[in-house]
């Protein structure tokens, strides 16, 4: 018999975990209720340190060794540089698509939950005049590494990871047993994180009995209207924005792209997994859109590792999402804040599923929002991480024939 998905059981643990958190709403103040939801209490807490254990390692290990791997491609100095350039145009400009989408429809609006209080409280204790908050904010770039790992400072590892990154590519081969050991290190963190996941459905299920036994059922109608306003934009940024970009930089067509990338497209969107649909993404990239091999093979599959347009564009309208929903106003300086750590996290967030919830937590603790909202989001974020994949995949694509008709020559004729 075929064991059931990860999806599966994180499925069916929502509804068991919203199934009970609607029974212990209507069971009152009894002994049996308290303990349970003081339970739940104590195995969503564990989940999420559990994830928060390997987050700063798994985080800092991936940017090191996404921005490193650029020396294997040393020898194409003018392709990397213009890939590298335009996967952060592209992703820049998802967020802020993501930001767009929010602020206009404002999904989580007047949905202040009480489960996110403490939250609340901590955020609104640290406000501070913009100057100060500035000044701050660039201090705590830059601090003694070994405190900003101890701490999980986020943003001051993000910073060490790139400089340590950049360091390995200038080193080149001197420094080849350390870039080794920091991908085993990777490896070893996404084994870890594959433990955890398994405890996922428990997680889930114990901080959706909380949501649920202690808040409104109108949430479910704020969730909508985030699903159809991240799918939307999404879709916006996938079906207009980057064949826009790819028609007035090349002059090829948005139907010549599609029809040529309909495989790798359909075959993202089926899996969620862009590491999955590399041989087909490189095929169609190769053999329909008629990109030079060493281009493609060079620009797709650090796309799949480093390139993440929809993911991003999700993450930074979650961000403001669970911002309401915690009754929170993110200032321009933590939006600026998400958008950077946000661009970040996707250089060493692994095409596979699920992964993507981690750096969903990076986003959120940037900016001291509640890491719990993660039990809104996971249970969604497989109809979601549908979509966005084909868009990070279809990102790979199009940066491709870019690349080649700016670094490498004229593209040839179909």
């Amino acid at each position: 018999m075929k064991p059931t998905s990860l999806n599966t059981r994180i499925l069916i643990a929502s509804a068991l975990g919203i199934a009970a958190g609607l029974w212990l709403a209507g069971a009152g103040q009894t002994p049996l209720a308290q303990n349970t939801l003081y339970g739940a209490k104590l195995v969503g807490n564990l989940f999420l340190d559990l994830l928060r254990l390997v987050l700063i390692p798994l985080v800092f290990a991936s940017i090191v060794v996404g921005v490193a791997n650029l020396r294997q491609h040393n020898q194409m100095h003018r392709v990397w540089t213009i890939t590298l350039a335009f996967f952060l145009f592209t992703m820049g400009l998802a967020i802020l698509i993501g930001f767009g989408a929010a602020h206009l429809f404002r999904p989580g609006e007047g949905m202040q939950l009480e489960m996110f209080a403490d939250a609340t409280r901590n955020y609104q204790a640290r406000q501070m005049p913009v100057d100060e908050y500035v000044a701050q904010f660039l201090r705590g770039l830059f601090q003694n590494p070994f405190k900003a790992l101890a701490q999980g400072d986020i943003l001051a590892v993000v910073i060490v990871a790139l400089f340590l990154g950049i360091a390995l590519v200038v080193g080149g081969e001197r420094y080849r047993n350390i870039r080794a050991l920091l991908s085993e290190l990777q490896e070893l963190c996404l084994m870890v994180v594959g433990w955890i996941m398994h405890l996922a459905p428990f997680g889930i299920a114990a901080l959706l009995l909380q949501l649920v036994a202690t808040q409104q059922t109108s949430l479910l109608a704020s969730l909508g209207q985030f699903i159809a306003v991240v799918i939307g934009s999404t879709l916006f940024h996938g079906v207009i924005v980057l064949p826009g970009i790819l028609w007035a930089m090349t002059g090829m067509s948005p139907l010549r792209f599609f029809k040529g990338a309909r495989e790798a497209l359909i075959t993202a969107f089926a899996t969620s997994s862009s590491a999955a649909t590399l041989p087909i993404t490189l095929r169609c990239t190769e053999q329909h859109l008629h990109v030079k091999k060493d281009i493609a093979s060079f620009v797709v599959p650090l796309g799949a590792t480093v390139n993440m347009d929809g993911t991003a564009l999700y993450e930074g309208a979650a961000a403001l999402f669970v911002a309401r929903l915690a009754g929170i106003e993110l200032d321009f300086a933590h939006q600026a804040v998400v958008f950077f750590v946000a661009m970040l996290g996707a250089i060493g967030a692994p095409g596979i599923p699920s992964v993507g919830m981690l750096s969903m937590v990076l986003v959120l603790e940037s900016v001291g929002l509640p890491t719990a909202a993660i039990a809104i989001l996971l249970p969604i974020d497989r109809i979601l991480d549908t979509v966005r994949t084909a868009v990070n995949v279809e990102g790979d694509m199009v940066t491709s024939v870019i690349v080649q008709k700016y670094a490498a020559g004229p593209q040839p004729a179909a």
